[in-house]
């Protein structure tokens, strides 16, 4: 009995991944040799086809509503279109050049801090602090189309920590999602919006889950990651790996309080999860204070006894080849997932505020605003993308064209 319901949870999870990205007997044959639709590629992105490029301008004419004009509604998740099969963008290993990663860097910490000036309510703290990795993340490590947000094989990533969802939104942003607009951006916190103060996968494509009670969301990655080994247990054969993306995940001191995390993590160990990696933000400060009034236990120490795989990153403000490093050393971990320590200083950049419990839950100020950007040498104006990250960086969209017929499925 176990078996057989084991085999029909299988099924039906493959069977969601067909029907949004097309039918059975379409992914089976694929006799057709006409191209599919064009999908984007940007600066430190790679497709998986070596396939001749070329602009579509029924693909680049894409509206807000409608994602990446895939038949994807803004609301509610759908079918693609049939042209849309298995298409994806692979980011690339090589670094992009020191100056202008620091700029996106910085790129990202300041729609933060614009984004929660503006609705004058948030948590700009944690995207201070953690823009670095999510940077790497995005735009080094991770495989993903922001024009088919629902690609199956694509790798997760889940804030755990859902306060900082302005970290979230500026990368969806800077990664091309249609979800997440210069004009989202500066709805942030607004009824009605996309952005929300905690991400919500049912209303912004590129959010893969729900969270904001602290814990919940690493248990969730770790059902994500358990889904990935499972399926490709089922699915997988030694010559075609139609199952094999990486779960992601960012969480902070205070998930780390809570019981839920330390249960799901324990799961997580036990089953040996090797392709989830999770970050741990380690800054110190919670919206009470220091973590010293309330949690002071080894967290290292206790994720190796669950049977995580250990790595500390002691500079998570410009340590980038440590970020790198820790990645690349967790990737080779198989048999065990990893968590990755991050030690960073909450609020960054911040004269201030930073490493204090202040730039936690609340805006700035205007005053601390421009001594930051004064502090981290930002002449820009709020929501401002530098001319030099959208050509070279993130947002640089260009097209080609990929073959069906260099899909396989069998």
């Amino acid at each position: 009995m176990a078996s057989s319901s084991s085999l029909h949870l299988s099924q039906a999870l493959l069977a969601r991944a067909v029907y949004l990205h097309g039918s059975s007997s379409d992914r089976v044959s694929l006799t057709t040799t006409s191209t599919l639709s064009s999908f984007p590629s940007f600066s430190g992105l790679k497709t998986l086809s070596s396939a001749s490029s070329s602009s579509s301008s029924s693909s680049s004419s894409s509206s807000s509503s409608n994602c990446g004009g895939l038949g994807v509604t803004s609301r509610a998740p759908r079918r693609v279109g049939s042209v849309v099969r298995a298409t994806a963008v692979e980011t690339l290993d090589k670094t992009t050049e020191a100056s202008l990663v620091e700029k996106s860097i910085n790129t990202i910490r300041f729609l933060s801090i614009d984004a929660v000036e503006k609705a004058n309510s948030g948590h700009p703290g944690l995207p201070m602090g953690c823009a670095p990795m999510g940077h790497i993340l995005y735009d080094e490590v991770m495989r993903y189309n922001p024009k088919n947000p629902s690609w199956f094989n694509r790798d997760r990533f889940i804030l755990s920590a859902g306060h900082g969802c302005m970290l979230q939104y500026a990368l969806l942003h800077l990664a091309g999602y249609d979800s997440v607009q210069e004009e989202d951006l500066k709805s942030f916190r607004q009824w009605g919006s996309r952005t929300p103060g905690h991400p919500e996968n049912f209303e912004t494509y590129g959010v893969e889950v729900t969270t904001g009670p602290l814990g919940q969301g690493i248990a969730n990655a770790v059902g994500l990651a358990l889904a990935e080994k499972h399926l490709a247990a089922r699915f997988n054969k030694p010559d075609s790996e139609i199952v094999d993306h990486y779960t992601y995940v960012i969480l902070g001191d205070g998930c780390q309080m809570e019981g839920i995390s330390n249960e799901a993590c324990s799961l997580a160990g036990h089953w040996g999860l090797g392709k989830l990696i999770a970050f741990y933000d380690d800054n110190h400060i919670s919206i009470d204070g220091d973590t010293e009034i309330a949690f002071t236990e080894n967290v290292d120490k206790r994720f190796e006894a669950l049977g995580w795989h250990v790595i500390w990153v002691k500079n998570g403000n410009t340590g980038y080849d440590e970020i790198r490093a820790a990645i690349k050393e967790a990737k080779a971990v198989k048999d065990k997932p990893t968590l990755i320590k991050v030690t960073t200083t909450i609020g960054y950049g911040s004269p201030n505020k930073a490493n204090s419990y202040s730039v936690h839950g609340s805006a700035l100020g205007a005053k601390e605003v421009d001594a930051t950007r004064k502090n981290l040498g930002w002449p820009y104006e709020p929501f401002h993308v530098p001319e030099d990250v959208k050509k070279y960086g993130w947002s640089v969209k260009r097209f080609s064209f990929f073959p069906v017929s260099k899909l396989r499925f069998s």
